[in-house]
């Protein structure tokens, strides 16, 4: 089996790896392709699997390639992991959304429209190139802001490309392990959209037991995202969010965290992966200590403006531990290839059941939208959820119409329905700063520029 990594250099790259790579993985990737743009990040990122697989059960083969067509041809799943414009990408989106007053985070917001803005173009072509290669590949997209990338790519490749990320199962594993049990034993209801969504229902034995989770302070205190956002917001809402809602429901509070910082995210990372990067090719002898401890650094200071200042580059260590979305996507591909079942939160069309049925009947067809779903040889199986009403579909509707006014405007060319994808976002909260946040984006990227006109 070929497993193809598109953005191979990528430094989340070994955890992939050493999924593949484990003793009890249940399935076996006899070849590892690595594409990327950059040689030097690919030689470093090389360095790191070498000295993982010295010490691994099953280590795939190993192949690096700038050539496309080469990592490509005859790959059973590809995984898409680009990262247009780089780290310093993320920096100007993030900044040029404060600098107007705004949010400035990756996928949440200002940030996140315009990344899709520059990475959208790429993807297409990417689905186009993965359709005329490999016709029959399973496309796994962990590209952010994953919902919107997604939803482009099915228009070329279909049900055959659906996106993961590891929050929405995280979350579910946490309020899980908070009752003692294990995740793979429950039954649950998620539905959202990408870093947008609610675990509503956690089933043990048949028994919705989450709201023995919302009355006790015990075992709210064991989830991550209820401390986040406060114990009794999740018990007015009845569910659990997503982390990302923190944006949304603590919107006043987390920009100021964030402008009273004297480094965005972004920043934070663009100079933790120049040091790393640099580093591990001037020793490359030491590549995977140097990254094993950057590795650290990073998961410790994830989303460190929704924590209280004791704990902002300091997370908990129940918090980080239960797998990350290399997890998530080794349970996928290995019940798409074998046909040992598995249950999971997948990014997937909302009209992926068939015969008219929508997941979510507020949202088009074509939209992706998050939920468990059943996997399988036959693929991917989405399951029903309970309807969704009151204010977590209005706050899904209009993020899901910013995002799709996005894709129209790139479709179209048309820099007016980008205006008004920035100005219909919750969290841009004026038209005339949404025009200007356009303008900005387009300054900063000629391609986009060109693009909308």
């Amino acid at each position: 089996m070929k497993l193809t990594v598109i953005g191979g250099g990528g430094f989340r790259v070994p955890q992939i790896f050493q999924a593949l790579s484990a003793g009890d993985a249940r399935l076996r990737v006899a070849e590892l392709w690595l594409y990327d743009v950059s040689e030097q990040r690919l030689e470093v990122i090389g360095n790191v699997l070498a000295q993982l697989a010295a010490t691994a059960a099953r280590p795939p083969a190993v192949h690096t390639t700038t050539h496309l067509p080469d990592a490509l041809d005859g790959a059973d799943f590809v995984f898409s992991a680009i990262r247009v414009g780089g780290t310093a990408g993320r920096v100007s989106d993030e900044r040029t959304a404060l600098r107007r007053g705004v949010l400035g985070q990756e996928t949440v917001g200002p940030g996140g429209l315009a990344y899709a803005l520059r990475t959208v173009p790429r993807a297409l072509r990417l689905a186009e190139e993965i359709r005329a290669r490999a016709p029959r590949a399973w496309t796994i997209n962990f590209t952010n802001p994953a919902g919107i990338l997604t939803e482009a790519m099915r228009g070329v490749l279909g049900d055959r490309v659906v996106s993961i990320c590891d929050t929405p199962i995280g979350l579910m594993r946490r309020v899980a392990a908070a009752v003692g049990q294990d995740p793979r034993t429950v039954g649950f209801d998620y539905v959202g959209l990408n870093h947008l969504g609610w675990l509503r229902t956690l089933l043990v034995d048949g028994r919705d037991v989450l709201p023995d989770v919302l009355a006790s302070d015990t075992l709210l205190d064991g989830v991550e995202e209820a401390r986040i956002l406060g114990f009794d917001w999740v018990r007015a809402l009845g569910a659990v969010p997503n982390e990302y809602l923190f944006y949304y429901y603590r919107h006043r509070e987390a920009l100021a965290r964030v402008l009273a910082e004297e480094h965005t995210r972004g920043e934070f990372l663009d100079a933790q992966q120049t040091r790393f990067y640099r580093a591990a090719a001037a020793e490359p002898e030491r590549a995977l200590e140097i990254w094993d401890r950057t590795r650290h650094e990073r998961e410790a200071s994830y989303m460190g403006e929704s924590r209280p200042r004791e704990e902002r580059y300091a997370r908990r260590a129940e918090d980080v531990e239960g797998g990350g979305y290399q997890e998530v996507a080794l349970d996928l591909m290995t019940g798409l290839a074998t046909g040992e079942a598995a249950t999971m939160i997948l990014g997937v069309g909302n009209g992926s059941r068939g015969e008219g049925e929508l997941l979510v009947p507020h949202l088009t067809p074509d939209a992706v939208v998050e939920v468990p779903c059943s996997v399988d040889r036959d693929g991917v199986h989405p399951h029903a959820v309970a309807p969704l009403g009151g204010e977590m579909a209005g706050l899904l509707t209009t993020v899901k119409a910013s995002e799709q006014l996005v894709l129209r405007a790139l479709a179209e060319g048309s820099r007016e329905l980008a205006w008004r994808a920035f100005a219909n976002h919750p969290l841009v909260d004026s038209t005339e700063v949404a025009r200007q946040l356009v303008e900005d984006y387009c300054a900063a990227t000629p391609e986009v520029d060109a693009l909308l006109r």
